[in-house]
């Protein structure tokens, strides 16, 4: 299998709210928008997209149409400080103050207004007993 591309889709009622949200606090751009769904890509990387859906479309499936929930998105980032500054100053709920982990991660969780977890991470070094979990080539340094 050859991969193009992978990314999350979040369902919910407020397309066009939830777009602007992930526009505002992240750094996204709208690279379609159909009213129904809009997909967005990081003005950072065009590695990063994430798509927004009315979970009430008739392309989804019946047993698929509701609200997102249970999902933790992770943005990976160089400078997690200034990003948690950011979503203080703008009064986003903040569910896990900035802190670093053993496991090899300074980071913080607020959320969408889905209520979709967003944890935003800088890589660590992570502590001696946690590094030996890790691939050799996927340590974090």
């Amino acid at each position: 299998m050859q991969l193009r591309d992978f990314y999350t889709v979040l369902c919910t009622d407020d397309v066009a709210g939830t777009a602007a949200f992930w526009q505002r606090h992240f750094g996204f751009r709208r690279v379609y928008d159909g009213g129904w769904y809009v997909h967005l890509t990081s003005e950072a990387s065009d590695k990063a997209h994430l798509a927004i859906l009315d979970w009430r479309h008739e392309t989804l499936p019946a047993p698929f149409r509701k609200k997102a929930s249970g999902i933790l998105v992770n943005f990976e980032v160089d400078d997690v400080d200034v990003l948690y500054a950011m979503a203080q100053a703008e009064g986003l709920k903040i569910h896990l103050t900035l802190r670093d982990e053993p496991f090899g991660q300074r980071h913080f969780i607020t959320e969408d207004p889905n209520g979709i977890a967003i944890d935003v991470i800088k890589p660590i070094p992570p502590s001696p007993e946690f590094a030996k979990q890790y691939a050799p080539d996927s340590l974090p340094r």
